[in-house]
């Protein structure tokens, strides 16, 4: 069986963040991730553009903070042919319904410390149609004490069970600000486990749904959407097959 690569697509670097992007990479490289997205806000800075160090691979990302739905909309057709990457970070029902009604949007998040504006039936129907990616951002689960963590790991609960009953892509990831932020695969399933996520679905949120995305938006020649792929003809019928 083949072990899967994971990846931790909403993380910062300097400017927003406290190390480089070379720190970060290699940081996550001895954690055992495979991949980072870089989603500074589009407010701090240019993205960066996508970077690889000895095999690890550094996505470009963009994290869109917005309190108008136009102004959301504007911003996604902004940067979408610029990055690898776009998070919305969620916050009024009106933001997060246009995030998900938005296929060009990958990845709402900001779930976890809502009060009254987090994910609900509507919303998780819409992010299931246009393939718009829920974050569990768990470094809220670390950094929180008390009231405020319990209600975190009661949203997650309430969000996994639409995500579940939706068939809603789902990612988990550090909300990393700094190396010490990042969080090993293991230690993320496990923190996923708080809230009472299955470890196949958090291997899922760690590598293959990360990885839908980045193909998505990193099609080869041959794609033309997503699950199919132009093959060439030459490379299904030998010279033998068309002889006869």
């Amino acid at each position: 069986m083949v072990n899967p690569s994971f990846y931790d697509l909403h993380v910062y670097s300097v400017p927003e963040g406290k190390n480089t992007i070379e720190e970060m990479a290699s940081f996550s490289l001895r954690l055992g991730i495979s991949g980072i997205a870089i989603t500074n806000p589009s407010q701090s800075c240019q993205p960066e553009r996508a970077q690889v160090f000895d095999d690890f691979e550094v996505f470009s990302g963009v994290e869109i903070r917005v309190d108008n739905p136009s102004r959301l909309h504007g911003m996604v057709g902004k940067y979408r042919k610029k990055t690898d990457v776009i998070v919305i970070r969620g916050g009024t029902e009106n933001i997060n319904r246009a995030a998900v009604e938005n296929s060009n949007v990958d990845i709402l998040s900001g779930f976890g410390s809502m009060k009254d504006n987090g994910l609900n039936h509507i919303l998780a129907r819409s992010a299931s149609d246009n393939d718009v990616a829920i974050a569990f951002d768990l470094g809220e689960v670390v950094s929180q004490r008390g009231g405020r963590r319990v209600r975190t790991l009661s949203n997650f609960r309430k969000d996994l069970a639409l995500v579940r009953k939706y068939d809603v892509p789902f990612i988990l990831t550090s909300n990393a600000g700094s190396c010490y932020d990042l969080r090993a695969p293991r230690e993320l399933i496990a923190l996923a486990g708080l809230f009472g996520m299955t470890k196949e679905e958090a291997i899922s949120g760690l590598s293959s749904t990360p990885e839908c995305i980045i193909s998505r938006n990193r099609p080869s020649k041959s794609y033309v959407f997503e699950g199919v792929e132009i093959v060439d003809s030459t490379d299904v019928f030998s010279d033998k097959g068309d002889e006869k």
